[in-house]
């Protein structure tokens, strides 16, 4: 099936590694332009080239050094996309894992940093990006007015929007937040044709699960007792993810917004 991704353009957040760039690689492999961002210039620059090696021709990868957290940040990288491509479709928001620990344990600070990275961060990327893609003027956002012509949004999200997570209190009390944002902007944004969903990966094998997995014990007995409670019996491979979130991001999926999607071989029980 042709998603209808060639030639459009996508930031991808946390770009360089797990999620994100599995995401990266399926936007690259359709067609699709995009420009990664992520914290570190070794990190992005590598990410980038590799995936430049593997888009389509005349499409290489465009990439930015920036944090979540930082309020610059929405307006240099859809400045890179206009700068590079000459327009901008949408986005993966990808606002990366939040550190163990219980309610008990978790200080202030812990609260307050995860809170400006993955709660506002996110969230800040998307107003200014629907804004961008036509989904408000600047008079009218507070009224929710809408024109323009669309795009599409997704963020990566957790299973603990529909489930909590044992020692993960920060992703427990952000996570359902976002969801309710997602909501919230597939219903602001929806007449002006601009998609807004989030996905719910559980137990895709990159490198920021297998440390989770090692603070249990050994990661590869961890993997194989977890892998006994997924009704697919295994992880998911991020390339699995990554199909996924193109998709979603693609023009393939114009009827569906406001969805929280699982990625998960069947983990989440809840209906």
């Amino acid at each position: 099936m042709d998603l209808g991704l060639r030639d459009r353009v996508y930031l991808v957040t946390g770009g360089s590694r797990g999620l994100g760039f599995a995401a990266a690689q399926a936007l690259v492999a359709d067609g699709a332009r995009i420009v990664l961002s992520a914290p570190h210039e070794a990190t992005a620059s590598s990410a980038a080239a590799r995936l430049t090696r593997n888009a389509a021709a005349g499409h290489p990868v465009a990439w930015v050094v920036a944090d979540n957290a930082d309020p610059a940040t929405p307006d240099r990288l859809i400045g890179a996309a206009r700068d590079r491509f000459g327009r901008l479709d949408g986005a993966l928001i990808s606002v990366g894992g939040s550190p163990p620990g219980t309610i008990a344990t978790t200080t202030d600070d812990a609260w307050r940093s995860a809170f400006e990275s993955v709660f506002l961060g996110a969230v800040r990327l998307a107003r200014i990006l629907a804004a961008d893609l036509g989904g408000t003027d600047d008079g009218a956002a507070e009224a929710g007015s809408v024109t323009g012509a669309g795009g599409s949004i997704v963020f990566v999200l957790a299973s603990s929007v529909r489930v909590p997570l044992a020692e993960l209190a920060i992703s427990n009390g952000l996570f359902p937040g976002l969801a309710g944002v997602v909501k919230t902007l597939a219903g602001e944004l929806g007449p002006a044709g601009i998609r807004v969903n989030g996905v719910l990966p559980v137990r895709i094998a990159t490198d920021r699960v297998r440390e989770l997995d090692a603070l249990r014990g050994d990661p590869d007995e961890v993997r194989a007792r977890l892998s006994e409670h997924i009704p697919l019996r295994r992880y998911g491979e991020p390339e699995e993810f990554g199909r996924a979130a193109a998709f979603l991001l693609s023009p393939a999926a114009s009827y569906i917004t406001g969805a929280m999607i699982p990625v998960d071989g069947g983990a989440i029980s809840s209906i």
